[in-house]
């Protein structure tokens, strides 16, 4: 009764063992995926939230659509071909200074 009862309570041991040891492969494997995420995650400057880019939808769209809607009625409206190709440039180099009256700085 006695060898029985040590046989089976080694066999408890042993599975437990192998449960643990499990674990701790487990644990060890996903410490390891952290610590590789966090080497390759860039890190946020304190006191920053992450964010470059800080205007909301609309404006976004407006920013995009605004200019393009400009450039398309340039080459529309206009048939010298070296005159589009001047306002498109001076358009797309005038953006972010509209942007920026228009809009704000948005600090």
């Amino acid at each position: 009764m006695s060898k029985e009862r040590a046989k089976r309570r080694a066999e408890r041991l042993a599975v437990l063992e192998r449960e643990k040891a499990v674990r701790a492969r487990r644990v060890a494997r996903r410490q390891r995926r952290r610590e590789l995420i966090q080497r390759v995650k860039p890190r946020v400057r304190v006191g920053r939230t992450g964010r470059l880019y800080k205007r909301n939808r609309r404006q976004r769209v407006g920013i995009v659509v605004v200019p393009l809607l400009a450039i398309a009625a340039v080459w529309l409206w206009i048939p010298e071909p070296g005159l589009r190709i001047v306002l498109t440039v001076v358009i797309g180099l005038a953006l972010p200074a509209l942007v920026v009256l228009v809009l704000g700085r948005k600090d």
